[in-house]
């Protein structure tokens, strides 16, 4: 370090030192907002990023979350303190963490160098679920982030629709997929975009029958989640449409307890208008052909199709080493030995999300899954109650609802291998189970209190 640089440096460690006790407080509550929103567009990030698939985005989502760690660190260290919110996902999170530990130092990987690098990656998803849990997040936050994701996952979906109607096999009509694919959105996979929506869809969704906007936005919202379910359909993603349906049915099953009034009514006869207005607009024939092969394509998945194959091969992997795995991210490295059927292609993932995870990290690492599944939901559960008027119970719900979506997809692709897709719902689900968001306190003005000999006549008991 050069002499000018040291003095810098020293000149900062002087100001702070200097600061009073409010500047320091100022400075605090910056850096916590700088931690929220920072957070979030790191999220908002890895899906533009064709989803962080690629070795320089997913080196960028490591090291933007490697600096917001590190300011969390610097805040605590202004605040002359280590204050650590707590959350229940912790313990599941730290077990897992331990199962990595042990394949990479007892030699129980079949492939140290790619264990070591999703470990890492898992590290970058580990600290996002970290600081989102300690960000200054209040409910007049929570509603303001809910808006900014609505009008996202709205541009994205804009954006699909315009590449759908004219599309030229290329990611925003410039990038040239190296191995191609079924590209939708900014995905190579269509799969994956159905993906992001299943987890963004409920946003809006849950903001249009809400109380917590107007009704302008309430019904820019309700168009919005239309858009955004109408792109699921479009981009033939079969799982995906199964996966919304099923978001569908909880909130149907949920307003009908509820017994919704005439605006709730409205808002989902309006809803269901414009959903399908677009679907009959821009899906035509190829969409109807795409939902009516759901029936062939399940018969020959169960009579042997590729992903029943694949998980049939994962269950002989899985048995050679049912207690520890293979080791987390070598199932590309270790399946070609146990592939049954002929193919040009190089199966990367298992198309399962449950079956991977089962050969990688074996029945160890199922339990932890499980262990981490009942956390969320038995959290999450707790707090929805009154969600149309109550942000917590609101939050809760949209993002239960989300990761809900993706668990089902979960058992026909490998949506929790995509790096974006991944990093929201492991945030998500850290919302799901946090202790409840800070309400902003309402100040009541002090009343004076006034003598007895100044109260009027027929105030003096």
């Amino acid at each position: 370090m050069t002499p000018s640089r040291r003095s810098k440096k020293r000149s900062v460690l002087a100001a702070i030192r200097e600061m009073t006790d409010h500047e320091r407080r100022i400075l605090s509550d910056r850096m916590g907002i700088t931690l929220l929103y920072g957070t979030f567009g790191v999220l908002m990030f890895g899906p533009v990023a064709f989803g962080a698939v690629e070795a320089w985005s997913m080196y960028a989502l490591e090291i933007f979350s490697v600096l917001l760690t590190l300011l969390w660190f610097a805040r605590q260290w202004l605040n002359e303190e280590i204050k650590i919110k707590w959350n229940p996902l912790f313990l599941p999170m730290a077990g897992f963490a331990a199962l990595v530990l042990i394949q990479l130092a007892f030699g129980r990987s079949a492939y140290p160098h790619d264990t070591g690098s999703n470990a890492l990656l898992y590290c970058a998803y580990a600290m996002l679920c970290f600081v989102s849990s300690q960000a200054l997040l209040r409910s007049s936050q929570a509603r303001k982030i809910a808006v900014i994701l609505a009008v996202y996952g709205f541009v994205i979906a804009s954006l699909a629709l315009f590449q759908g109607i004219a599309p030229n096999g290329k990611l925003y009509w410039i990038r040239q997929p190296r191995l191609g694919g079924w590209i939708y959105g900014p995905y190579v996979n269509h799969n994956h975009y159905a993906g992001l929506m299943e987890l963004l869809v409920p946003i809006p969704l849950i903001l249009s029958l809400s109380k917590f906007v107007g009704q302008k936005e309430r019904i820019a919202a309700g168009v919005a989640a239309a858009v955004m379910t109408g792109t699921i359909f479009l981009s033939g993603s079969r799982g995906g449409m199964l996966a919304i349906f099923v978001e569908f049915a909880i909130v149907g099953t949920i307003l009908l307890r509820r017994k919704p009034g005439v605006r709730i009514a409205l808002t989902v006869a309006a809803f269901a208008v414009v959903l399908v207005s677009l679907l009959s607009w821009l899906g035509g024939k190829e969409l109807t052909t795409r939902v009516s092969s759901i029936s062939s394509e399940t018969k020959t998945e169960i009579s042997g199709g590729m992903r029943l194959t694949i998980d049939r091969d994962s269950i002989r992997m899985f048995r050679q080493k049912p207690i520890l795995g293979w080791g987390l991210g070598t199932f590309p490295v270790v399946y070609p030995q146990f592939r049954s059927f002929y193919t040009n292609f190089f199966v990367n993932e298992a198309h399962d999300d449950y079956m991977q995870l089962l050969t990688e990290m074996g029945l160890l690492g199922a339990g932890v899954l499980v262990w981490f599944l009942i956390v969320v939901y038995s959290n999450a559960i707790r707090k929805i109650g009154d969600w149309t008027s109550d942000v917590n119970s609101a939050v809760t719900l949209a993002c239960t609802l989300g990761l809900s979506g993706i668990l089902v997809h979960s058992f026909l692709d490998f949506n929790l291998q995509i790096p974006a897709n991944a990093a929201l719902f492991y945030v998500f689900c850290t919302l799901a189970a946090a202790p409840p968001l800070l309400q902003r306190s309402l100040k009541r003005k002090p009343v004076p209190e006034v003598a007895p000999e100044e109260m009027p006549a027929s105030e003096v008991v």
